[in-house]
């Protein structure tokens, strides 16, 4: 090969596009020449980790990714699954931390829109969300501002969109100070024949540019949202888009219609890096070219350059390829949504991206360069755990101070039980999330069974729009005819991942599928939001390394295939001296769930005074040295009480968990159940705490505990496969003597539904008695009082 000229960029440049100087000269044997701008923007933009996932490729490939009711797994715009009698799901996960950090309203918004993008670019119409948030310390102002726009974000999009908002997840830890998570889960119904997908055929189709104008907004955001923070991200905030709920819920009126006419051969949204995405994947997914000129697309903004179009992330976009000669059926039903439409390019033989613009040639790359034949590290794994972990892993809950059934001695200051208890419900990440679920709409569409803070996962109605062939069409009163619905959660105790990245995950996993249990429904599938720091840190690597494969191992054992997912890393934040932060790994998982009966389901309350009120699984005289047993370690109490973070996070015991999930499943089933809540962050007390609380109604439990076991471990461990069962009295029989034949000894009867107030005796001693108007005090403020 001749000699190159010098390239025409800097170290600087190439470094600006977030491109490393192997991967530039990568580039070089690849093209045999340098790139001009544009494609070194193209580049940039589709070797982000955000775009090609070059660190976490390698991991993915162990999860499960098959199953009997998987249509359409990893690789699309979402996930599709079988839900039986013609029922099929889409749904998906995804992230848009950075953007969210820097422009919190807008980047929480755009995170909403895009994730429904995704959701029916397969011919699905979006019928619920969900979100998983992470922020620092609500005592920190900057983070009140950030949480605060999230939210409004969130709650803008969705609910001018008209789609409800349904479950959720919030913590609050100091890890996540200036660089707060926000994950985006949708859920879509298919209403097309078929389903749409991204591979581009057909020799000679037009390509059609759909929906909004392009413009400078969301420059660069996918290599933007693949680096750290610092305190000059504030000056990234063109990468960071600006979203329309209104033209994007006539968007998916027109894209719907558009696929029912059978003249939409393939379809992409416009994500992350934006065109240069959609021409790449959508041409190395069906091993063709596509040749598109810019001059063609419809902007908002005058004097833009091929760069700036390629790399513009403005919402609400998509690219079609169309059947020859059925084009302008596509072109009017955009049009008379009052959207644009153009033919902007064609489906061509030779795989390559093929841009033009002002009649010459602005960039020329194969195809398969951007979209997967990308770089790859495979990385070595520590060959031990690193010394942070190590170190935590020697903590003793013998260290802690002594306590007896009165409470706790701390430095010589008397803590009750109750005041713990309070202290905890107290806790932001535990206490109730109304301020922030309270602005979204989470009944439009008139399917929402049960309303967030009642239950354990969300269940929504699976009741299509549009009716069956040769079926007349349902009012929306006639909505109890479809009795099938779906169960949807969004999961992970982040404490625990970093503590032990593979035992953590796995708990993730199990506490995800535990979640749909109590509620009745069927784990039917997952997909993941991995959000970790820098992969190039062994640290970070071990984390990430070890969390996939406590994912993949879990998610075989509950038989919850991965559909697909999003991964976020660089989630560090740089101080003014440059000096890194890392969050703590936060593996989300999003698992949906089949709830076949809709009279058969449970929320997390008491219902009816009298009850009898079980736990399943390990019970509360076990004693600590048994496996996976519930512990102190990592727990919500360790952290609050303490203010320490340490010890190894309760282990899975994956048979005992399907034991108990099964169980619970089938007392709702058989309607003996009247509620399920799990035992989680706070344990027994919380659970216990939570379901009177939520039921408005007090309990009376009493517990016989072995003198050497700790009150603190009795009322706060965490861990155990562990549920919080109330019976009607007429079932009570039938029910025990159904856990005696499946569960074994694993279960107790705690106490029954009773009076005003949480009661706890062991013999002839109150250990805790809060009434109901204490706890929703503590409980109902929270988050209110740290706002004020």
């Amino acid at each position: 090969m001749s000699t190159l000229p010098e390239s025409p960029f800097s170290p600087e440049d190439i470094a600006g596009e977030g491109l490393k100087p192997g991967e530039y000269e990568e580039i070089v044997q690849r093209l045999g020449r340098h790139p001009n701008k544009a494609e070194l923007g193209m580049f940039g933009v589709m070797w982000s980790e955000h775009c090609c996932y070059k660190n976490s490729r390698p991991l993915l490939k162990q999860f499960p990714t098959t199953g009997d009711r998987i249509l359409v797994g990893p690789g699309e715009n979402a996930g599709v699954v079988d839900f039986g009698d013609g029922l099929q799901l889409a749904f998906k996960i995804e992230s848009h931390n950075h953007p969210s950090a820097v422009e919190p309203f807008q980047g929480a918004a755009t995170g909403v829109g895009g994730i429904l993008r995704d959701i029916f670019t397969m011919g699905a119409r979006p019928v619920a969300v969900l979100n998983a948030l992470r922020f620092g310390s609500l005592d920190d102002p900057n983070t009140r501002r950030i949480f605060t726009g999230v939210v409004e974000g969130i709650a803008h999009y969705g609910n001018c969109f008209g789609v409800p908002t349904v479950g959720g997840e919030v913590y609050f830890d100091r890890a996540y100070t200036g660089n707060p998570l926000v994950n985006a889960m949708a859920i879509g119904i298919m209403e097309t024949e078929s389903i749409v997908k991204s591979g581009a055929s057909g020799i000679g189709n037009p390509v059609l540019y759909v929906g909004s104008t392009t413009g400078r907004d969301g420059m660069g955001g996918a290599s933007f949202a693949s680096a750290e923070l610092s305190d000059e991200s504030l000056d990234d905030r063109p990468a960071v888009q600006v979203g329309d709920p209104f033209l994007e819920k006539c968007l998916v009126e027109a894209c719907l219609e558009a696929f029912k006419t059978g003249a939409v051969v393939a379809a992409q949204d416009m994500g992350a890096a934006g065109i240069t995405c959609s021409t790449s994947e959508m041409a190395a997914n069906g091993g063709v070219g596509i040749d598109l000129d810019l001059d063609k697309i419809p902007v908002r903004e005058t004097g833009m350059v091929p760069y700036e179009y390629l790399l513009s992330e403005s919402q609400e976009r998509m690219l079609f390829v169309a059947a020859k000669g059925r084009e302008g059926e596509l072109v009017d039903i955009f049009e008379k949504w009052g959207l644009h439409a153009v033919v902007a390019g064609e489906v061509i033989e030779d795989p390559i991206v093929r841009i033009r613009y002002g009649g010459s040639i602005a960039a020329e790359i194969p195809a398969t360069a951007l979209a997967d034949n990308t770089p790859i590290y495979h990385r070595e794994i520590l060959p031990e755990p690193p010394e942070y972990a190590q170190t935590a892993w020697k903590w003793s809950v013998d260290s802690l101070p002594s306590c007896s059934e009165l409470g706790l001695d701390l430095a010589g200051d008397r803590k009750t039980w109750n005041d713990i208890l309070l202290q905890l419900l107290d806790t932001p990440s535990i206490a109730s999330k109304k301020w922030v679920y309270r602005q979204y709409d989470h009944q439009v569409q008139n399917n929402t069974v049960i309303v967030p803070g009642g239950s354990d996962a969300a269940v929504v109605r699976l009741r299509p729009q549009e009716p069956k062939a040769g079926e007349a069409h349902e009012s929306p009163t006639d909505a109890q005819a479809y009795n099938c619905g779906v169960a949807a959660t969004v999961d992970c105790n982040a404490r625990y991942v970093y503590l032990d990245p593979y035992e953590g995950a796995k708990y993730v996993v199990a506490e995800a599928a535990r979640n749909l249990s109590c509620v009745g429904a069927e784990p039917i599938a997952v997909t993941d939001n991995l959000n970790f720091g820098s992969p190039e840190k062994p640290i970070g690597y071990w984390q990430l390394a070890s969390a996939c494969q406590g994912l993949a191992e879990a998610c075989e054992t509950f038989g919850t295939p991965v559909t697909g997912g999003n991964v976020s890393l660089y989630n560090e934040t740089l101080d003014a001296d440059g000096n890194p932060t890392s969050i703590y790994p936060t593996p989300v998982v999003g698992m949906v769930g089949l709830i076949e009966d809709l009279t058969k389901v449970c929320g997390q309350g008491w219902r009816n005074e009298g009850d009898a009120i079980y736990l399943l699984g390990m019970r509360t005289s076990i004693d600590r040295s048994i496996d996976a047993s519930p512990t102190l370690a990592a727990s919500e109490y360790l952290a609050v009480v303490h203010d320490t973070v340490a010890g190894r996070p309760p282990r899975v015991n994956e048979d005992l968990e399907k034991i108990v999930q099964t169980a619970c499943r089938h007392g709702i089933r058989q309607s003996w159940a009247n509620s399920a809540h799990d035992c989680s962050e706070g344990g027994l007390a919380v659970a216990l705490a939570e379901a009177c609380m939520s039921g408005n109604l007090g309990a009376n439990i009493s517990l016989d505990i072995p003198s050497q076991r700790r009150w603190d471990e009795v009322l706060f461990a965490e861990g155990g496969a562990r549920i919080i069962v109330s019976v009607s009295s007429e079932y009570v029989q039938a029910w025990e003597q159904y856990l005696s034949a499946t569960v074994g000894h694993h279960w107790q009867k705690l106490g029954t539904v009773s009076g005003a107030s949480l009661k706890v005796v062991s013999g002839e001693t109150t250990i805790l008695d809060v009434s109901l108007a204490q706890m929703k005090e503590q409980y109902d403020g929270s988050i209110e009082r740290r706002l004020a």
